[in-house]
């Protein structure tokens, strides 16, 4: 099968590439930029103009329900969905059932990967022992299973201690820790962002400091430690 791509900017920052180009495709890989090949006959032409065409996308955080959330999809499913938009990576949260904190979980995401087949998974172990803030995981176990990174999904971590010997560990075996940073005795429960809206709809608000404290902490420790750290979900201006 050969494909001809034409009046499409390319973006490809790995190459510096950022300008109009035609591409050229055949059995799969692109064989020209620009310039037409010599003998070169598509079977297909697709119009780009107006259109971005780049590299496959990566979802930095991509829950996958396998294990223990089948009901609602699984590897098949979510992985069609990425690839239909453009997404050819996912990073997956250690929150499943049972969480990605031993070596075991590990292997059977990257097996269920191989048998989909469908894109990269890259999974990230969790930072503390079954999410629940309190005994650090084996991290360099789980590196060694495949983890990219390290993270504590959508659960804080209160213990400040605990957290500042989480970064050191992570530091220490060269794994990025992927924050959720949100104070949760702030949050209360809340549902939106507190302001005018919130107070108008009667909802429960989260104000914005529940956000920035968080944070602010995590710098510090981050700082202290020398660890590499990823912020998900910011949602303030002053967070960013």
């Amino acid at each position: 099968m050969r494909i001809s791509i034409e009046n499409g900017k390319v973006l490809d920052p790995s190459n510096k590439i950022d300008q109009k180009q035609n591409i050229f495709i055949a059995d799969g890989k692109i064989v020209s930029l620009k310039k037409k090949p010599d003998g070169f006959s598509a079977d297909i032409t697709l119009n780009a103009k107006d259109k971005i065409i780049l590299p496959g996308l990566v979802d930095l955080c991509a829950r996958l329900r396998e294990p223990g959330f089948e009901k609602k999809g699984n590897f098949n499913s979510e992985l069609h969905a990425a690839n239909s938009s453009g997404i050819t990576s996912v990073s997956v949260p250690p929150d499943t059932v049972p969480v990605v904190d031993t070596p075991s979980v590990v292997e059977f995401i990257h097996q269920r990967a191989r048998e989909i087949n469908r894109a990269n998974v890259y999974p990230l172990g969790a930072l503390t022992q079954e999410l629940k803030g309190e005994q650090l995981a084996e991290m360099y176990l789980l590196k060694e299973a495949g983890c990219v990174g390290i993270s504590n999904a959508l659960v804080a971590i209160s213990n400040t201690e605990v957290l500042r010997r989480a970064f050191e560990y992570a530091n220490s075996c060269d794994l990025t820790v992927f924050m959720y940073a949100q104070d949760e005795k702030i949050t209360n429960n809340g549902v939106v962002h507190e302001g005018a809206i919130s107070a108008r709809l009667g909802l429960p608000a989260i104000p914005e400091t529940a956000e920035t404290i968080a944070i602010s902490r995590a710098l510090l420790l981050i700082e202290q430690t020398n660890a590499r750290a990823h912020f998900c979900h910011l949602s303030s201006a002053r967070a960013v």
